[in-house]
């Protein structure tokens, strides 16, 4: 039997960000910077574009997750929520790298973009909106995680059959990415966390 929640999770898992630094700057992503496998390190240390690069395969591989789930389960499945669910989890916890891994906010939109792609694009533009105005990634991913969840929450409350397994994840999603942020939110209250920069490249 094919469980597509395993499939999710070392879709998941995948950690883009350090294969990408490993392969084409023979580093370890995670000896600088914040030591953090996702898009916003990978960006701060060999530039822009790389960054970009991490951000699109990790966004990929929550989609692929989720329209593997879909192929595979009934429509309308709360499995398909779970499926997504494990995908973070393999991005947070990647087995690869002894279960530490990024903080989950690209493969999230990714799941969602493939689960609930209106909502995500409002999302997206708070997100832009923030960090425009900030220059905060941080601030701008817990932004967008809690429009999204917001929005989610509103719409699905409306209809005559809520899918509350969407819900329950999109707010286990919420929460995740709060706690981990947790260092990036004591910083934003001390006034000292980085805002980010962009640049062609440093390597």
């Amino acid at each position: 039997m094919i469980y597509p929640e395993i499939i999710a999770y070392f879709l998941g898992s995948i950690p883009f960000g350090y294969i990408v630094a490993k392969l084409f700057f023979k580093e370890d992503i995670r000896a600088s910077g914040s030591g953090n496998i996702g898009a916003t390190n990978a960006m701060r240390q060999f530039g822009t574009v790389v960054g970009v690069i991490v951000l699109l395969l990790d966004i990929l591989k929550g989609v692929a997750a989720v329209l593997i789930a879909k192929h595979l389960l009934p429509s309308g499945s709360p499995e398909i929520a779970l499926s997504a669910f494990f995908a973070i989890i393999g991005h947070v916890f990647p087995v690869w790298l002894g279960f530490k891994g990024g903080k989950g906010v690209a493969v999230a939109a990714g799941v969602f973009l493939a689960l609930t792609p209106f909502t995500v694009l409002g999302a997206l533009a708070c997100f832009i909106i923030v960090v425009a105005i900030s220059r905060y990634v941080s601030l701008g991913s817990l932004a967008a995680a809690t429009a999204l969840g917001i929005s989610n929450t509103i719409i699905e409350l409306k209809l005559d059959t809520p899918d509350y397994a969407l819900l329950i994840l999109i707010w286990i999603a919420v929460i995740m990415i709060f706690v981990m942020h947790r260092e990036n939110i004591a910083r934003l209250k001390n006034k000292n966390e980085n805002k980010i920069t962009f640049k062609k490249g440093n390597k």
